[in-house]
């Protein structure tokens, strides 16, 4: 009855129509991507020139077609003044109307190709620079003239400068989302084991590492990705090198392990057979890193960009929850501790980004659905009455959290009891007031497994003023709900009516 969700960008929930769901999903990606965006995390990425801020060359960078094919000319041509020629050309080429101009040129790419392979080390990263450039072109057309200069890119990241790497890198992830044409010629050109060599070969350059992980993850988007190229990912040595990329490094920072993190995620999200990374220990070490941060944000560490790094692990370990035995869940998930720190991130996200303590609770939901112990946890900490609180939010998060406290109650009947001492029937009396008929149908539904599991609570119930809400509800506009009601007041609280005319108030 409460089983596990997935989700591929966001926590999937029920709708009443198509374009409610439409629009939910549009509102809710929007809340999630908002970091990323704030922070140039987004499907193209321009990295600045180490001499960024020195006057060397007095061009107005902001120059369009006539500079360029003035520096095409003198290009051509060989002489001393090639070098800064290139370099001017590459600031000349952050001016977006510049591109075309380039690649109308005759030629044009052939001229950089020849930079780029030649014996000069200045020229070929002059070159490079220039292709970065275009690479971040918002025409799409200059995707398709730079892929001449594609094989050389992916044989220079096996070299020795990183800057040079880095650069070959971000210039080819910037290369794909353009054009399906593109990432098919850099596919059959083997990209994907060339990134798993620079990786497996610059584990510990964590610039490259997280070049790698911005270039992967642009194809792990794609719309082929699940047939094609994940099952390649797969057969490679990039997760278990992902995976030991994935604790932040405390001197170089978060942006490594979240790209990393969210290459893992979209390798979860599009797959359904979660074998070779369970095999790997992508469960273990995503969720022993979720402990962590479980702990860091309750004690007040919110760093910047905390929550771009929380986000992909959660969603990797709701994912990968679907596929875990439930008899390897306290190895493989440390389920107790992970209950007690879902609990302490929706707490602390649930008013600065509610799209966060949202994905928290669905990990949450998606982990006691499977484990006892983590339910027990809940209550032997006394988490419960802070779970029970946050019903009258919003957001998808309330529902949430009734799925969590049924997940409780369904697991065992001893927990039933408990459960209605922290508070939960008069949440109930609360929540089956509400408009959001999703919400009464699971009040109802935690209702019965409640009064199924320890009866001598219905007395209570009934005294609370339960009895007269659930025959209102008789009427109600959906026919689930009506049953619903009728069911309770017949089977379970009927003996008890009494009380609602002599004992309690039933309004």
């Amino acid at each position: 009855m409460w089983r596990l969700n997935k989700v591929r960008h966001k926590a999937g929930r029920q709708c009443d129509s198509l374009e409610e769901l439409k629009l939910k999903r549009r509102e809710h990606e929007r809340t999630l991507r908002q970091a990323r965006r704030d922070r140039q995390l987004v499907s193209k990425r321009l990295l600045l020139n180490d001499d960024e801020d020195q006057p060397e060359v007095s061009m107005d960078t902001n120059t369009g077609e006539q500079d360029v094919v003035g520096l095409f000319l003198q290009l051509q041509h060989s002489g001393p003044g090639r070098e800064a020629h290139l370099k001017t050309l590459s600031k000349v080429l952050r001016n977006p109307s510049a591109h075309l101009a380039f690649i109308r040129q005759e030629n044009s790419m052939h001229l950089l190709v020849g930079f780029l392979t030649g014996s000069d080390a200045t020229r070929r990263l002059q070159a490079v620079r220039c292709l970065h450039e275009l690479s971040h072109s918002p025409h799409a057309n200059v995707s398709s003239a730079c892929l001449p200069a594609t094989p050389y890119l992916l044989t220079y990241l096996s070299g020795q400068s990183t800057k040079f790497t880095e650069l070959c890198l971000y210039t080819l992830g910037n290369l794909c989302p353009d054009s399906d044409a593109v990432k098919e010629k850099l596919l059959a050109q083997g990209i994907i084991p060339a990134l798993a060599n620079c990786l497996e070969n610059q584990r510990h350059n964590l610039a490259v590492v997280e070049a790698v992980g911005f270039t992967l993850s642009q194809f792990l988007q794609a719309k082929n990705a699940p047939e094609k190229i994940i099952p390649m990912v797969l057969a490679s040595s990039l997760p278990s090198n992902l995976l030991s990329v994935l604790t932040p490094d405390p001197k170089f920072g978060l942006a490594p392990a979240i790209e990393c993190a969210w290459c893992l995620h979209y390798l979860t999200s599009s797959t359904k057979d979660h074998r070779d990374l369970l095999a790997h220990g992508a469960l273990l070490q995503c969720s022993s890193l979720l402990v962590s941060l479980g702990g860091a944000v309750a004690e007040g560490n919110k760093d910047e960009g905390l929550e771009l790094f929380i986000c992909p692990l959660l969603r990797c370990v709701g994912n990968l929850l679907s596929s875990c035995p439930v008899k390897e869940l306290s190895t493989q998930a440390s389920d107790v501790r992970m209950a007690a720190a879902l609990c302490a991130l929706f707490q602390a996200f649930l008013q600065s980004r509610p799209a966060l303590a949202r994905e928290s609770s669905w990990v949450l939901n998606n982990l006691t659905a499977l484990s006892s112990a983590s339910c027990s946890a809940l209550l032997t900490l006394n988490l419960v009455p802070g779970l029970i609180k946050l019903l009258p939010f919003s957001q998808g998060i309330n529902t949430m959290i009734l799925r969590i406290l049924a997940n409780i109650a369904h697991k065992k009947k001893d927990f039933c009891a408990p459960l209605a001492r922290c508070g939960l029937l008069s949440a109930l009396c609360a929540t089956l007031k509400m408009a959001d008929q999703e919400m009464v149908t699971l009040s109802m539904d935690v209702l019965y497994m409640l009064l199924v599991g320890a009866p001598q609570v219905a007395e209570e119930f009934v005294r609370q003023g339960g009895f007269s809400l659930l025959e209102a509800l008789q009427y109600n506009s959906e026919g689930g709900i009506r049953r619903r009601a009728t069911h309770l007041l017949e089977d379970h609280l009927l003996s008890y009516s009494s009380y609602c005319s002599e004992d309690a108030p039933c309004s």
